[in-house]
């Protein structure tokens, strides 16, 4: 007999469907049943593509004597943290409070009032390596409560406090400035690794909005090592392991430092981020290779990861046919059967495929060496091999897909799409890619008309259903994508939506009183403490997403008040940025956009003239550190923008209009006058970049 979560939407939530344990999910059921026979609740929190997950389940969940002192001793409930951030964030935070780390498997012990006691991640069934078994730990925890309630009790409130004034510890001090990104980009130096890009020891993760810092940096000051450290980790990540070699994107993180074993999940967020990231250092170098890698994962995302509707799914697990990384390894004797023996020699060279293998006898497929080298190694011109090679990837990619593909969690978050748009606007209009534009709005059509019911937006979907209330990161990587949008389309419904979005945002998250944002509106559920984290984490924090989007509407639609609100929540977390620069990435952007002279650009002309695509395309190539642009139809009046009054055509020509701080340039017509306006602009000293 299957149990509760077989009624459930979440892929994640349905994967426990038959384990023996009677689990519930989140909701007034299994919290009532806690109060009213007064048991304590295991909260088990996941995600569907979590490697650890599933071997917990294995060998706890799915066995019925673990089964059997979960449902004597508690009321067992199981959360998909993609589903229920909020959930996640809270009981997590505890968790770090009580033990000192956090992950998934989350586990998490709480009393009837729903206030954490004790907790961990993963625990194995029988004790090793200095862990206790997991039957241990639940003969703990349920001794504890029923002997031990006063102290239980007394400790869960205090945990509670202490996580309750930690949350409201920082105040607001002077608007951070270039002091401020100098201060970050010495931490940031301090923790690179030289030799193979990014940031700290293995395990090791992308973090792009750290490398968004650092590209900053060096278009505001020209530091070369700056860019020195973007362009080493983005070179050593697309030539690791970390990277999907055949069929684009990257997956989750590297467990070495050297970017080569990867722990094999493919998060929607991730190739979205890196896409933006590999984007921004093509338009600052010039570099073509950056450019592929941008196009490849871009590619990736909408041949693997966009549904039928037009929206992009969650992820694809770690795991296939019960094995992580299966799907992606190869033998030698493998690669040699699909490509013949003379074209499998160049790719095992190339792609260091040997028969003892890198990864559990088995090969994960990178790049150690330049291609050029190895075209020498192996006697060949190094267009040929590059030739080879493409057909050899395509070949084997062929062959790839005949396997059993991991699972993939066709949930559909707003947040994350967010990324994924804004990333598919801006690459479409800086390199002329229109199927990306498309896609685009396609998405943002979706959402709008499929998670926005009523007017009120929601989280996730899995279809066409969807129900979570959104969450302040929803709202703000959508407003952030929809403002892009508008950049590329001139569309005037995305300033409209954009709009609506930061009014939502100041409404329903913003705390006057104590000038900060929180993640959970102010009508949602309670939970015992009010979801609040500024630190980005895998995703910029919705602190940060909330604060650039402000910004950069602020200077759109003329709104001092949206630019203040900015300011204090980048001053309310002034010091944490410059001591823990790497958790606040995208927040130490927004202080570089806050203080660079705004660049705005105004284009007047149809957007399906070609010539007038050609001005957007100049107006969105090079990389600006405070850019805004803005356009309408002649045909068509818009209002509220104030970049865009009494300005229109010059005779019946496209044209566009440059202005910095508060300076305008001659109108121009033609995309290479706006080209050349654009990078006199960047390289201005009133502008600095």
């Amino acid at each position: 007999m299957p149990n509760r979560l077989a009624r459930e939407s979440s892929p994640y939530l349905r994967q426990h469907a038959h384990n023996p344990v009677d689990w519930y999910p989140w909701g007034p059921e299994a919290l009532e049943r806690a109060r009213d026979e007064d048991r304590p609740v295991l909260l088990s929190i996941g995600y569907s593509a979590c490697h650890w997950c599933h071997v917990m389940e294995r060998e706890s969940f799915e066995d019925p004597r673990v089964a059997e002192v979960m449902n004597r001793d508690f009321v067992n409930i199981k959360v998909d943290r993609e589903e229920r951030p909020d959930i996640d964030q809270v009981y997590m935070r505890a968790v770090q409070a009580m033990t000192g780390h956090g992950g998934w498997p989350l586990t998490a012990f709480l009393t009837p009032a729903g206030i954490p006691f004790y907790g961990g991640t993963y625990f194995p069934p029988t004790p090793r390596q200095g862990m206790p078994s997991f039957l241990q730990v639940l003969d703990a925890a349920a001794q504890a409560f029923a002997h031990r309630r006063e102290d239980v009790e007394r400790g869960a409130a205090d945990i509670a406090a202490a996580l309750e004034r930690a949350g409201q510890a920082a105040q607001a001090g002077p608007l951070p400035g270039e002091d401020t990104l100098d201060a970050a980009l010495r931490g940031l130096s301090r923790a690179f690794d030289p030799a193979h890009g990014g940031f700290g020891r293995a395990p090791k993760f992308p973090q792009p909005a750290t490398l968004e810092v650092l590209l900053r940096h060096h278009v505001r000051t020209g530091d070369v090592p700056a860019l020195q450290m973007v362009i080493t980790t983005l070179r050593r990540m697309a030539s690791g392991g970390i990277r999907d070699h055949l069929a684009g994107g990257f997956h989750r993180y590297s467990v070495d430092a050297r970017w080569l074993v990867p722990h094999f999940e493919k998060m929607l967020y991730d190739n979205a981020l890196l896409a933006q990231a590999y984007l921004d250092a093509f338009r600052v170098t010039g570099d073509a290779w950056l450019r592929e890698v941008a196009e490849e994962t871009l590619d990736y995302l909408l041949a693997d990861m966009r549904g039928p509707d037009g929206a992009f799914h969650a992820a694809r697990d770690a795991d296939s046919e019960g094995v992580e990384g299966a799907y992606y390894v190869w033998t030698p004797e493998e690669v040699s059967a699909v490509l013949g023996a003379e074209d499998a020699r160049g790719f095992c060279r190339v792609y260091d495929v040997t028969a003892p293998g890198n990864f559990e006898g088995k090969n994960i497929l990178w790049l150690p060496h330049d291609v050029g080298v190895a075209a020498r190694t192996l006697g060949m011109e190094e267009a040929e091999l590059r030739a080879g090679l493409k057909r050899s990837r395509k070949a084997l990619l062929d062959a790839r897909s005949l396997r059993q593909a991991p699972f993939k969690d066709e949930k559909v978050l707003v947040s994350w799409n967010g990324l994924v748009l804004r990333a598919l606007a801006e690459a479409g209009g800086a390199l002329g890619r229109e199927e990306y534009v498309r896609a685009a709005v396609d998405g943002a059509d979706f959402i709008l008309d499929v998670m926005r019911p009523e007017g009120a937006l929601l989280h996730d979907a899995m279809g066409r259903v969807a129900k979570t209330p959104a969450f302040l990161d929803d709202h703000a990587a959508l407003g952030n994508a929809l403002l892009s949008l508008h950049e590329v389309t001139l569309d005037p419904r995305w300033l409209h939506e954009t709009r609506y979005s930061c009014q939502e945002i100041l409404s329903r998250f913003w705390d006057e009183a104590g000038a900060r944002f929180h993640d959970t509106a102010h009508d949602a559920e309670a939970l015992f403490q009010r979801p609040r984290d500024p630190m980005d984490n895998a995703t910029p924090s919705g602190n940060s997403l909330a604060a650039e989007l402000l910004a950069r509407a602020g200077h759109l639609f003329g709104e001092p008040g949206y630019v203040r609100v900015a300011e204090k929540a980048v001053s309310l977390e002034r010091e944490a940025m410059e001591r823990f620069p790497t958790g606040f990435g995208r927040l130490l952007s927004v202080v570089d956009r806050l203080v660079a002279p705004p660049v705005e650009v105004a284009v007047v002309g149809r957007p399906d003239d070609a010539r007038t695509r050609a001005l957007v395309q100049a107006a969105l190539a090079p990389f600006h550190r405070n850019r805004t642009v803005a356009g309408r139809d002649p045909a068509v009046e818009v209002t509220g923008v104030p970049v865009l009054e009494e300005r229109g055509p010059v005779g019946d020509a496209p044209t566009a209009y440059v202005c910095r701080g508060y300076a305008c340039l001659a109108p121009v017509t033609e995309a290479t006058a706006l080209a050349k306006q654009m990078l006199e602009v960047a390289a201005s000293p009133t502008d600095g970049g």
